[in-house]
């Protein structure tokens, strides 16, 4: 891609950071390599167990590009669940989505020790960025000494948050510390949706009451 191509689409990119009303779409993996030195350790901020989180410099904005890990077998059933359930989800105590990649390119790879021309796979989702991290950087120690209104106000931040999720057919499924992650002002905003499940309101209604059948029909200890 030509520079004057990566400004533009560079450009496109920092107006959706700030444009709240934006639609998430498709964006190309040449720009969230050139945005992060081509994710370069000196821009990771984040990593897990299935994903790596980097920090994408704009002219004015940063954002947060999220690489999920390189797996042949990697379900894209799974990935597209993780987008639905982000485009659903506007909140101000959920973490704003931007922009996702899929991307696939031929590549010779080692296979039990012959070249192989296999179809490798990329997947990442972009974010804005929250500077203060995520929440269990600020618990673990007692000396951080959050007061007890900030406290407080995280509290009733993520649970606002959650109650959102919910009326709106979301179930997060791994909401913890490390994935609420925190802005200048330590608004909590929750994070990490990649196990999350999305449900029309007939499936939401029909689980709940498949549990309370169960409910009813548990022996009494």
């Amino acid at each position: 891609m030509h520079t004057a191509n990566y400004l533009t689409k560079r450009k496109v990119l920092q107006r959706i950071l700030f444009d709240e009303s934006a639609e998430p779409k498709a964006l190309s993996l040449s720009l969230l390599e050139h945005i992060t030195n081509s994710f370069s350790d000196d821009k990771e901020i984040g990593c897990g167990g299935f994903a790596r989180v980097y920090k994408g410099m704009l002219d004015n904005g940063t954002v947060a590009v999220k690489k999920l890990c390189n797996m042949l077998d990697m379900d894209e059933k799974k990935f597209s669940e993780e987008i639905r359930c982000l485009m659903k989800a506007t909140h101000k105590n959920v973490v704003r989505f931007l922009r996702y990649c899929s991307d696939r390119q031929g590549e010779m790879v080692n296979c039990e020790g012959k070249l192989v021309l296999a179809d490798v796979r990329q997947r990442l989702l972009c974010f804005e960025y929250l500077p203060k991290g995520s929440l269990d950087k600020h618990i673990t120690d007692v000396s951080c000494g959050l007061e007890w209104r900030k406290r407080y106000q995280i509290i009733n931040g993520i649970c606002d948050g959650l109650y959102y999720l919910h009326q709106n057919h979301i179930v997060h499924l791994d909401l913890k510390p490390a994935n609420i992650l925190l802005d200048d002002t330590m608004l909590p905003k929750i994070a990490d949706f990649g196990l999350s499940r999305c449900f029309d309101e007939k499936q939401s209604r029909a689980i709940t009451s498949k549990r309370d059948l169960a409910g009813r029909h548990r022996p009494k200890s």
